[in-house]
């Protein structure tokens, strides 16, 4: 049989839409008699001859009539078998076999029953198994079978269950769909607690997709989902990064009930990041962003993490903890929310301590304790993580109780400041000796004229 390459199809060798066109009145007739199964056998009839001469339209016709007439008369057992008995015809057409699913798939709602649904939707699924032009009614049936599975509180059942499609290869499915599909992949991962798999399947989705008009819930369920999963992870600086982007979503950035408690998270979680230089660039970002002024506390902490001066945690407790402890960022009545204050007390603190080590040479442990509010324990504890960070350099005299934050500098450095000051000597010689010759010269034309 000789293939039609435009329809990947066998080409037709005989049309029987009329033939078709006359079976159909007689089939509804037997249907409303009663005589369901004489019908059935009729189409039957029909149909082989239509698949054996690929006439897609009749075929297509005849298998749907099938579909409805048992969907109608609420014969779900004789359905699933009949549409599993059609997809295994010999030669049967792609296509019907596609809009058969589609229009099996309409009846999924209109099942008496949860286990009649569970059965059909099983039934389908088995179907369209490993058959490419019906991968999208599969994974639209796969979506409605987790839906059942999570009504029942079997979120790894239908974690499992989803994770079976991998819709990022379905090249006949709608980008819009796909992206949707695995924003639930990653909505059960998270349910789950899977937390490897859902960064592994957020990869999946490219961030540039919803620069697109008509994307902003997608992203913004996007980054919902990527923010859960940084909390969890204590990655501060990817939920600021995370919570920007909603930040410069137009329905947020356009919505003054929504856009303060959004831009108050990006300066809280960027405060909370681990000192280095992207968190200060951001800082300084941020800092020039004119809403953050409406945000009176907001600035006023951006400031002070950006200004060389020590900042006590004391008075920021006092300053900042009756307005953030009420936020979901510090609430005092969750463990995260406690963690994160405590955390906050960390930064401070690191602050602190790049300040003094910006100002002093050395500086006594005992004044150290002074300065930072803590124990001369804790400030060595502190000490030590910054210096292991690499963000300041100190050496402590434990005997003496000093430390020291001036770096040594080695022989090379050494040398290249003797030759610097070399350099400059030389060309305040040279810069002396001309304006000495200029004066000489001066004070010698000055006699001639005189």
């Amino acid at each position: 049989m000789e293939l039609d390459y435009a329809t990947n199809e066998p080409k037709m060798e005989k049309d029987h839409s009329e033939s078709v066109n006359q079976l159909l009145p007689e089939v509804e007739q037997l249907v409303s008699s009663g005589n369901l199964h004489q019908a059935l056998e009729k189409l039957h009839a029909l149909e082989k001859k239509t698949r054996a001469s690929a006439d897609l339209w009749s075929t297509t016709k005849l298998v749907e009539t099938v579909v409805d007439i048992c969907g109608k008369s609420n014969e779900w057992v004789l359905l699933e078998q009949e549409v599993t008995l059609l997809a295994k015809k010999h030669g049967q057409l792609k296509q019907a076999i596609a809009k058969m699913i589609q229009r099996a798939m309409t009846f999924v709602d209109k099942t008496p029953d949860e286990d009649t649904r569970v059965q059909f939707i099983e039934a389908l699924r088995k179907v369209t198994e490993g058959k490419i032009h019906v991968e999208v009614e599969r994974a639209r049936l796969t979506r409605m079978r987790v839906e059942v599975y999570e009504k029942h509180g079997m979120i790894k059942e239908a974690c499992d269950t989803l994770q079976e499609i991998q819709v990022e290869t379905y090249g006949s499915m709608d980008r819009r769909e796909k992206t949707d599909f695995i924003l639930e992949q990653m909505r059960l991962c998270l349910a789950k607690r899977d937390y490897v798999r859902m960064a592994i399947i957020s990869h999946k989705i490219n961030p540039k997709y919803f620069e697109r008009e008509g994307t902003e819930d997608l992203k913004l369920r996007f980054y919902e989902l990527m923010i859960q999963y940084d909390l969890h992870e204590e990655d501060y600086l990817e939920a600021c990064r995370h919570y920007q982007q909603v930040y410069k979503t137009k329905c947020i950035s356009e919505d003054v009930q929504r856009w303060p408690m959004v831009l108050q998270n990006v300066v809280l979680y960027l405060i909370l990041s681990p000192y280095g230089n992207e968190q200060k660039d951001m800082l300084e970002r941020i800092k020039l962003d004119h809403n953050l002024e409406k945000l009176e506390l907001c600035a006023q902490l951006v400031r002070s993490f950006t200004t060389m001066e020590l900042t006590r945690w004391p008075a920021v407790e006092a300053l900042y903890g009756g307005e953030f402890r009420r936020t979901d960022v510090f609430s005092s009545e969750t463990d995260e929310g406690h963690k994160r204050w405590m955390a906050l007390r960390d930064r401070v603190i690191e602050h602190n301590i790049r300040v003094i080590a910006g100002y002093y040479g050395r500086a006594k442990i005992r004044r150290l304790t002074e300065l930072l509010d803590l124990p001369a324990d804790d400030v060595e504890k502190f000490l030590a993580k910054a210096v292991v960070g690499g963000t300041i350099y100190a050496r402590i005299d434990r005997p003496a109780g000093i430390v020291s934050f001036e770096k040594p500098s080695d022989g090379e450095d050494q040398l290249n400041v003797w030759t610097s000051d070399v350099g400059r000597l030389l060309s305040l010689v040279e810069k002396t000796t001309h304006l000495i010759a200029k004066e000489e010269i001066v004070s010698k034309i000055a006699k001639a004229i005189n």
